[in-house]
Formats: structure tokens, sequence, C-alpha cells
């Protein structure tokens, strides 16, 4: 491996990381409806003998702005469906009418925006965990490339920075996304 192919591959798995946490603060509830709030729920249906992610499952829909409503394909694995929302302990409360389940968005309370706060800072933490996994590696593979005499110490050095450099930005990025989500959370 080069040094530019080690750089790119860091800077991957940098940005993997913001990618993980969108997707992580996608399914943190702010009030409005959205399938992302429980598209990745784990459900085990017993029937296929199974664990599958809801979006899988059925079909995710809004049809009122604090409304989502469960059309599953297959109507046995609604019982499957209805357990895993529960555990899931997201705050919903599933309605089910026979062949789909209605999931009303409860207002949130001053102590439950809290709460998701927290969530959120968790979450945030657990990105900057990855990056500094990122960064640990990108300089391990500097230490490697100089070993091997592909870099010499000036361009390590240069290597090395340039892995910082990413580090920050990235940390920059996880920084305002979480200030964002959590102004959200906070205000809607």
């Amino acid at each position: 491996m080069d040094a530019e192919n080690a750089r790119l591959e860091a800077e991957e798995a940098m940005h993997a990381a913001i990618e993980w946490l969108n997707a992580e603060f996608a399914t943190v509830r702010t009030g409005k409806a959205s399938p992302t709030l429980i598209e990745n729920i784990d459900v085990e249906v017993k029937s296929y003998g199974s664990r599958m992610k809801l979006k899988g499952l059925a079909v995710i829909s809004t049809p009122e702005p604090r409304m989502l409503m469960v059309n599953p394909f297959d109507p046995s694995t609604l019982e499957d469906i209805d357990k895993a929302i529960r555990e899931a302990q997201l705050g919903f409360n599933p309605v089910n009418e026979g062949k789909q389940l209605r999931l009303p968005i409860p207002e949130l309370t001053e102590e439950r925006r809290k709460e998701m706060v927290k969530r959120v800072k968790g979450i945030c933490e657990d990105a900057k965990v990855r990056t500094r996994g990122a960064r640990k590696q990108g300089m391990d593979m500097s230490k490697k490339l100089k070993g091997d005499n592909i870099l010499t110490e000036d361009s390590q050095r240069d290597f090395d920075a340039g892995i910082q450099e990413m580090t920050d930005k990235t940390v920059k990025e996880i920084d305002a996304a979480t200030e964002a989500k959590e102004k959200e959370i906070m205000t809607v």
C-alpha cells in the first residue's frame, strides 16, 4: 500500500463515521413523523425464524404530520412488528388495526427532550470514537510505511499532519451536527 491509498482509506473511514452519525440522528425523534424513526428496528419474525429490519417487512408511511402507518407485506408478521416497536423503547404505542399498525407521534415533554439530547450526545461520542479509530489506523499505517521505507521522516510527518487535519475537520462536523440536532430537539 502506498501513502495515497492509506490517506484515502483514513478519509473514507472518517466519512463513514459522519454517515453513521447522520443515520443514527435520523432515528432520534423530534416530534415529527418520519419513517426513519422506526425503519431500522430489528424484528424477530417467528414464522421466518430470523431477524429482519422493519423496512424489509413493511411499507412505512406518514399519512399525517404526527402519524406513522406500518403496512406489513406479510400480515402474519404484524404481531412480531408490533412487539419489536414496543420493545425498541422509542416512546411509541402502536395501535393494531388488524392489517396495519398506526403509530401516533406523541408530543415531546421537556423530560423526554432531555433524554433525547442525552441519546444524541451518546451518538456523538460514538462517532468521535469511530473517527479516533480511523485516525489511529492512519497513524499506524504511517509508521508501517516509514518502516517499509516508503515514507521518509519528513513525508511521514506531513502524512501524520494530514491525518490529524482530517480528524479535526471530522470532529468539527460531528460537533456541528450534534449541536444542530440538539437545537432541533429542544425547539420543536
